[in-house]
């Protein structure tokens, strides 16, 4: 494979180790963005959730209480979410897996691999 894989991830989430660990133990070659360090812009991440075909709300911790707190649902518009998540990182679900001109929400994890075996072909 020659497209770039980039992993957006908050390094304690549980789910994103095993990920991590799942592209290791299977030498998949990945970079590593901690959004919470490196945050998203609205842009970069209306890009990033285009990519997956998703909406902004499906990508959202919906037990968060981030989201609660701002009345955030179904009926929000998109570009209302996606200002949230820019505001508070930690609503946004992940980990979030992008190849090229395609991402995917990867939970469960084996999703990432999915989109890898797409790409490879």
């Amino acid at each position: 494979m020659t497209a770039k894989i980039t992993v957006y991830e908050k390094p304690t989430c549980t789910t994103c180790r095993n990920l991590a660990t799942l592209f290791r133990e299977n030498g998949i070659d990945h970079d590593k963005v901690n959004y919470f360090i490196e945050p998203f812009t609205e842009e970069k991440l209306q890009q990033l959730i285009k990519k997956t075909g998703l909406r902004p709300i499906d990508i959202l911790r919906k037990g968060e209480a981030g989201v609660k707190e701002r009345g955030l649902t179904a009926e929000t518009s998109d570009a209302e979410v996606l200002k949230a998540m820019v505001r508070d990182p930690s609503i946004i679900q992940r980990p979030i897996v992008e190849v090229g001109d395609q991402a995917v929400l990867a939970r469960p994890i084996e999703k990432a691999l999915e989109l890898l075996n797409r790409n490879s072909k």
